[in-house]
């Protein structure tokens, strides 16, 4: 059975919740909301308040110790690395080879750590390839949704199961960052017109159902066939073929910054307080152990 390196307190969990259902109706307004036949479509202001929150999550995961000094080098290299891996994959046909690397980091270190990576890559790489624009918060948010599910995977899989879960959830994570990126863009979509379909744009005033078909009818169109699955593939293969050898490094690393234990009284056999080990003045002593 694994453990997560970085272990996720409650408050921690109920701000990811918080900011992950925020997220989530930022996506699925179109959906959700009551529009006026034939008036502008424009998005809410909830994602004014969705940044905070993600500035909260980090905060929060500092705050209960989850994230020192160490985890925050160990998340630095691996956004670095993530946004050169952006750079190297040409992005063509789906081929990226940034989500296969979160997918493994979430799964040692844990499903904050995951999301809190999700987000400082896909800036990182934006920065790095100049992909800075309106759809970056959304790439972000989706990408931490991928690294926090991650972490979120059943722990009692080892071995070759695990590669095999691991390969069969980025295809499943490809699948789905294509999908809800495509929710983000789709009301703005004006006028696309398919042989065999009435139409596939956003109709304000519409029924949800009617509109909904229409959504998934313009995924299946423009990115379930091309992008969508250059990407899973280019999930799975990095996975199966890289992932036993990148995992020992990301579980070695974690076991060498990442250390938890359990503070016990020192006493000695006449009753009088002593030093503890590796410590000049304190009575106290730690027993660690390495995740």
């Amino acid at each position: 059975m694994t453990t997560r390196a970085v272990p996720l307190s409650r408050r921690s969990a109920l701000v990811l919740a918080v900011a992950s259902a925020a997220g989530l109706m930022m996506l699925m307004w179109p959906l959700l909301g009551r529009h006026s036949s034939g008036g502008q479509v424009g998005p809410p202001f909830v994602f004014l308040a969705l940044i905070p929150v993600v500035i909260v999550v980090v905060l929060a995961e500092v705050t209960e110790g989850g994230l020192d000094s160490r985890v925050l080098a160990v998340l630095g290299v691996l956004s670095a690395v993530n946004a050169v891996l952006r750079g190297l994959s040409p992005g063509t046909g789906g081929v990226e080879l940034v989500f296969f690397l979160l997918i493994l980091a979430g799964r040692v270190f844990g499903a904050g750590f995951g999301f809190v990576l999700g987000c400082t890559s896909l800036f990182a790489s934006a920065l790095l390839t100049g992909g800075v624009g309106p759809w970056l918060p959304y790439q972000m948010l989706v990408s931490a949704w991928v690294g926090m599910a991650a972490g979120l995977l059943p722990r009692r899989v080892t071995g070759r199961a695990e590669i095999a879960m691991l390969a069969a959830y980025g295809v499943v994570a490809a699948y789905a960052f294509g999908l809800l990126l495509n929710l983000s863009s789709w009301p703005f979509v004006l006028g696309i017109a398919v042989p065999g379909h009435t139409g596939l744009a956003f109709v304000a005033g519409d029924p949800w159902s009617e509109n909904l078909h229409r959504f998934l009818a313009y995924t299946l169109v423009t990115s379930t066939g091309s992008f969508d699955t250059g990407r899973a593939v280019t999930n799975a293969i990095a996975i199966a073929l890289l992932g036993p050898a990148v995992l020992t490094t990301l579980r070695r690393a974690a076991r060498r910054v990442v250390i938890t234990g359990t503070i016990e009284r020192a006493a000695s056999r006449d009753a009088q307080p002593t030093r503890a080990r590796n410590s000049s003045s304190s009575a106290w002593t730690s027993s660690g152990r390495s995740i």
